[in-house]
């Protein structure tokens, strides 16, 4: 983890700023949470990657990311001024189960959720889509786009995901800002629509 003093305008928030609201970028294990919240942060983000050990290998199942080497041990914090009052703090989760706990606790004030999924392993979305619905979180779903990563149709999604018919699902690539800007606009306008 590393972190530096900042002195560029862009760090500092806006005298002007009024309202601010925070959002989760969750989801499982390596599906690109840190690479989103990077991606969309008007500032340097702040990560908690840590170099993955070997003894993470026998509780972190890296079978269709052989590749990953580091992994969030905390959190990944963004933020994203969306005009002069209003600004996003985007909290990226550990997708781990060993993090629930901490998981949990970042629930705490957020108005909802993007989760992000990986159609090589969409069945690991379920117990993070059930957090969210345990703590009555609202979300929307991004799939990732892995360029080795089967498609499917966004009613084969649905089904398999069991989603309701009001929860947003779009796709993305966490990599590309107007991409990942296009998932979380889905979010905050279905935030928008829901009953207050």
């Amino acid at each position: 983890m590393d972190s530096a003093l900042v002195s560029e305008p862009a760090a500092y928030l806006r005298p002007t700023v009024r309202i601010s609201v925070k959002l989760l970028v969750v989801g499982h294990f390596a599906v690109g949470k840190t690479t989103f919240v990077g991606t969309l942060s008007e500032i340097r983000p702040l990560h908690t990657e840590e170099k993955m050990t070997q003894a993470g290998a026998l509780v972190d199942d890296l079978s269709g990311v052989p590749d990953k080497t580091t992994t969030t041990v905390a959190m990944d914090f963004g933020r994203l001024t969306l005009n002069d009052q209003i600004v996003l703090y985007l909290f990226g989760a550990p997708g781990q189960q060993r993090f629930t706990r901490l998981w949990r606790d970042m629930t705490q004030g957020a108005l909802g959720a993007l989760v992000l999924a990986d159609t090589r392993r969409l069945d690991q979305s379920f117990e993070v889509m059930g957090l969210l619905e345990e703590h009555g979180l609202p979300y929307a779903v991004a799939v990732n786009h892995f360029p080795d990563a089967p498609f499917y149709a966004d009613a084969d999604i649905r089904e398999a995901l069991d989603l309701l018919p009001e929860t947003p699902l779009v796709t993305c690539d966490a990599r590309d800002a107007r991409s990942s800007t296009q998932a979380l606009i889905a979010l905050v306008e279905y935030l928008q629509r829901r009953p207050r």
